[in-house]
């Protein structure tokens, strides 16, 4: 079979999964995004977009559905103090009540799709609705979309404590198919913290059972509205099982004076690649962009992003790390695109790599593409390894080698960490620093 057989094989197999339509307004989303996948296959790395992303494992797994009945889970070490009232939790894709806790204000609804409806959000005015819906991972979602986590905040809404959007996968010999779907919609001059967190447990009644090599198959699509003035700081952190397959794309249309500020946070997956998307749509808007990977083993972590300017004034940041060790893969590239109309623009791109092995491999391509000419924009990228000078002086002052490099990978990710605004998160990526390197 030739690689663009299989790569539709493996298509046509992910929507047999597709569940049965139980919101009828959904129906023309799956019927267009079905249409786009007619002619579409799995990427292969002879796309460009995918040339140094291996997604075999994807090709060589036979995946079937989640079980309806969502099992017991234990999520006592899932959650954190701060948003201990604010918590929306699906698992293996179903909306789970019994591990949600929703105590909000009014004028903020956070729920699953179903009940979005019945309340009467303009849920079809933003489902669906962003640039790049026939990009073919997001195709497959939306084929078969049936829920969806959903977020909106009212007009002139802030929210102290921090949403905790939370999607938990259950581990075991089972190669499951999960399509989580999320809308978030600020209404203008709103302002809240969100954190969208992709892990896994084992269902407790199976934690004996030894978990083969069959990974499941996460693959997200957030879509996320800012209106005039609002702001959101959104926290993605992927920490899947080792054996999982994680795909996802955070979509983001900024309205005129907003402000976007995205971390991103890759530990887990065998194969993890995030797709960053933002289009500013107003004037004097800001993105701020975030990103940290951590992969040892034989990990692959690629993150590509892009970011729109349409308006004059704009400003965007983006900062992302990488640390690889062993014979993992890390991969990054960022694309900035400033348009004529985007005069008087700030944005400014740098990609740093650490090397913690000489198996370790990084490939990293940020871009620039301008035609405006009154702006100010820089972008970099740079690959190092730790340096012996710096642990000779460690040394000097006492530390073991060991020791002294888990200092040096500490300051190097710490930049990112502490950009984060939980402290629970931050507690808990620290610990995972320190682990990596133990491993």
């Amino acid at each position: 079979m030739t690689p663009t057989l299989k790569n539709r094989d493996i298509l046509t197999q992910l929507l047999a999964l597709n569940p049965p339509l139980t919101i009828p307004q959904l129906q023309s989303l799956r019927t267009q995004a079905t249409g786009y996948l007619q002619e579409e296959t799995i990427p292969s790395n002879k796309d460009e977009e995918w040339r140094f992303t291996d997604l075999s494992p994807l090709l060589t797994q036979t995946f079937t559905a989640p079980n309806s009945q969502i099992p017991p889970v234990n999520i006592h070490g899932l959650i954190f103090s701060e948003a201990a009232n604010t918590r929306l939790t699906f698992v293996n894709g179903i909306y789970a009540p019994e591990y949600s806790s929703l105590n909000l204000p009014t004028g903020v609804f956070v729920g699953n799709l179903a009940a979005a409806m019945e309340e009467g959000l303009a849920i079809a005015d933003y489902l669906g609705k962003q640039p790049g819906g026939e990009e073919v991972f997001t195709a497959i979602n939306t084929a078969g979309i049936n829920e969806a986590a959903v977020i909106w905040l009212g007009k002139d809404i802030s929210i102290e404590s921090p949403i905790h959007l939370l999607f938990i996968a259950t581990v075991d010999d089972t190669a499951i198919s999960i399509q989580p779907r999320t809308l978030i919609v600020l209404e203008t001059g709103s302002n809240v913290t969100l954190v969208e967190e992709y892990l896994h447990t084992s269902v407790p009644a199976q934690q004996a059972v030894s978990v083969s090599n069959r990974s499941y198959f996460t693959n997200s699509v957030t879509e996320i509205w800012i209106g005039d003035t609002a702001k959101l700081n959104h926290t993605r952190i992927q920490d899947e099982d080792i054996t999982a397959i994680h795909i996802g794309k955070t979509a983001v249309s900024q309205s005129q004076h907003s402000c976007y500020t995205g971390n991103s946070i890759d530990l887990g997956s065998k194969l993890s690649r995030h797709n960053w998307e933002i289009f500013q749509i107003g004037a004097q808007t800001e993105t701020h962009l975030n990103g940290l990977a951590m992969v040892n083993g034989e990990q692959e972590s690629d993150t590509h992003s892009v970011i729109a300017l349409t308006k004059p004034h704009g400003i965007t940041n983006q900062l992302h790390k990488c640390i690889v060790d062993e014979r993992a893969h890390g991969i990054f590239n960022g694309k900035v695109f400033v348009p004529q109309a985007a005069q008087q623009t700030n944005a400014g791109q740098l990609n740093r790599n650490l090397l913690l092995s000489s198996t370790a491999r990084i490939d990293t391509k940020p871009q620039l593409e301008i035609t405006a000419d009154n702006v100010k924009c820089s972008h970099g990228a740079t690959v190092s390894q730790l340096e012996d000078d710096e642990i000779f002086y460690l040394q000097s002052r006492g530390l073991d080698v060991e020791t002294a490099k888990i200092l040096l990978i500490n300051a190097f990710a710490v930049e990112i960490i502490d950009r984060i605004p939980v402290t629970s998160i931050r507690e808990k990526l620290a610990v995972a620093v320190k682990a990596f390197k133990a491993n």
